[in-house]
């Protein structure tokens, strides 16, 4: 008898809505959905209850329940699925959502709704778009790759299917909206389908005859592409065949075993160097977006460029598509093996960029970082919110050799990493670090408590300069400091969040000498733990508009 056929009543073979998507699910390799528990999607938490091997994570909020599931699809397992009600708890998941379809990330979103029958009579939360009422399809599908509400029961076996189809073979949310009827009602399950369509892989014919025909050293820029298909093998083997080197964007730090270091606005002279060195840059599993190619625009103007990815890079280059790119790279290696030998690409000296120095109390990022590099496991996985922390650890803080290192750009939504951390740890089970700053940690910091809830093994760096000192920074550089709208009062989040949960190990740190015991210890915790790190919110953190804006200021100045 199927899982919760007992509590529907049937006894017959048949099964009610929310028990058919909990089993299916769980035969996709789901073992953890995450979202907020409410009076339209309560029926799909009762499924989970009675479903074998599925884990309900109740979050604090809807926005934090898309993290995890982005984070846990991201960690390279099953789908991240994510489950919220109607109202302010469907709209609470769509800046999430909206992260996951700019970074292209698998997610399925379960979507409770009001009734049918009550589809545009004023019912609480109607989103069914009849009769004035907010339509929900169509706000879903400006933050999806597919989108449907379900009428009726029978739809749901064509629906899902689809839905995790699209959400992985093109990349992004799907989204399907549930009628608390429609939950509730019984169906007849049939046999599954044969499995999700395969997309066709490009034809790397061209990418051959490019790379084969290129005098001069390759310098191949690894996107996050790489690490979400699981490639980084196949990735240093194609390295080798090209003796090129390796630089990664932002948000890939994990993608390559031996990076140059980072491109863009946050990354490292050294690339800038290997690239005018190079006779041509190959783009893999990354579009370049600005973040990515800041400061590069001269040198990749010189350049031809060859991608290869699910999407064309945002410049003008020879792009071959693929959504597989562990496949299309050992392609790739083979046909370029029987190719001629080529001379080790030149590798340039490294470097870092170089903020002004600050003068005053509390502990530097790059002394931060230099501290937490010594001490975390190689095995540790690492989650950076954004803000001028997150600039700190994307520039000066390596990615553990067999850990994941995870930064959200595609919308950059400030609290994100608390719910992506708890989300990685659920998916691979170790200790997993989130750095964050306290603007991110007053949105959505009280997700350390659903860490607490379920003792995961997650450790929370907050650095806490009293600000939103990126904000603060362009204040100080356009504006002469006349004005702040930034800069928050005084707080003490390691004393705070030990009073509010005893359980707890939280511990402040004011002086860059007590770092290293107490980011120990917090590694050795049973659990979660925090250390909340006191900075500056007048530190000029490694982000080159605030770099290239301090040189002008000087120079006017001089």
């Amino acid at each position: 008898m199927p899982v919760g056929s007992e509590r529907n009543g049937a006894g017959d073979g048949r099964t009610r809505v929310v028990d058919y998507i909990a089993e299916r699910l769980v035969r996709r390799g789901v073992r953890h959905v995450f979202g907020v528990d409410g009076a339209n999607i309560e029926d799909f938490y009762d499924a989970a209850h009675f479903c074998p091997d599925l884990t309900a994570v109740v979050a604090k909020h809807e926005f934090s329940a898309v993290a995890m599931a982005d984070a846990y699809s991201r960690s390279g397992g099953a789908i991240g699925v994510v489950c919220a009600t109607s109202g302010g708890g469907a709209l609470n998941t769509v800046p999430g959502l909206g992260e996951s379809f700019a970074s292209r990330v698998p997610v399925l979103a379960l979507i409770g709704q009001p009734p049918t029958v009550s589809d545009g009579l004023g019912s609480f939360q109607d989103t069914s778009g009849v009769n004035g009422a907010l339509p929900g399809e169509a706000l879903f599908a400006a933050v999806s790759v597919f989108c449907e509400r379900v009428v009726t029961a029978n739809d749901i076996m064509t629906a899902l299917p689809r839905a995790l189809s699209a959400a992985t073979s093109i990349g992004g949310p799907a989204v399907l909206l549930l009628p608390k009827d429609i939950q509730q009602a019984v169906v007849e399950p049939t046999p599954d389908p044969a499995g999700d369509a395969q997309p066709e892989a490009g034809d790397l014919a061209a990418l051959v005859r490019l790379l084969g025909s290129t005098e001069g050293p390759v310098t191949i820029i690894a996107g996050d592409q790489v690490a979400r298909d699981d490639a980084r093998a196949e990735l240093e083997t194609l390295r080798a065949v090209l003796q090129a080197t390796v630089a990664t964007v932002p948000d890939a730090k994990d993608a390559a075993a031996e990076a140059l270091g980072v491109v863009g606005v946050m990354g490292h002279p050294t690339v800038v160097a290997a690239l005018a060195g190079s006779a041509l840059c190959l783009a893999i599993g990354t579009r370049l977006p600005l973040m990515a190619r800041g400061g590069l625009d001269a040198v990749l103007g010189s350049l031809p460029i060859a991608s290869l990815g699910a999407e064309a890079p945002y410049l003008p280059c020879t792009h071959v598509q693929s959504h597989d790119l562990r496949a299309a790279l050992s392609q790739l290696a083979t046909a370029l093996t029987r190719g001629p030998d080529r001379t080790p690409a030149a590798r340039p000296a490294p470097g870092e960029l170089t903020p002004p120095e600050h003068v005053g109390a509390a502990v530097r990022y790059r002394d931060a970082m230099r501290v937490v590099d010594g001490l975390l496991p190689q095995d540790a996985d690492i989650v950076v919110d954004a803000g001028n922390i997150g600039a700190a650890a994307i520039h000066w803080l390596p990615a553990r050799r067999d850990g994941r290192f995870l930064v959200a750009l595609g919308m950059g939504g400030m609290g994100y990493s608390f719910g992506a951390g708890i989300g990685m740890a659920f998916a691979r089970n170790r200790r997993t670090v989130v750095i964050a700053g306290d603007g991110s940690f007053f949105m959505h910091g009280m997700e350390i408590h659903t860490a607490l809830h379920y003792r995961l093994p997650v450790t929370f760096l907050l650095f806490d300069n009293h600000a939103h000192a990126m904000c603060v920074t362009r204040e100080q550089l356009f504006y002469g400091d006349r004005y702040s709208y930034n800069r928050f009062g005084p707080s003490r989040l390691g004393a705070g969040l030990s009073a509010m949960f005893p359980a707890l190990p939280a511990v402040d740190v004011t002086d860059i000498g007590e770092l290293g015991v107490a980011v120990t210890a917090a590694l050795d915790a049973d659990g979660p733990s925090v250390v909340s790190v006191e900075c500056s919110a007048d530190e000029i953190p490694p982000f080159t508009a605030f770099l290239n804006a301090t040189t002008q200021l000087n120079s006017r100045r001089s």
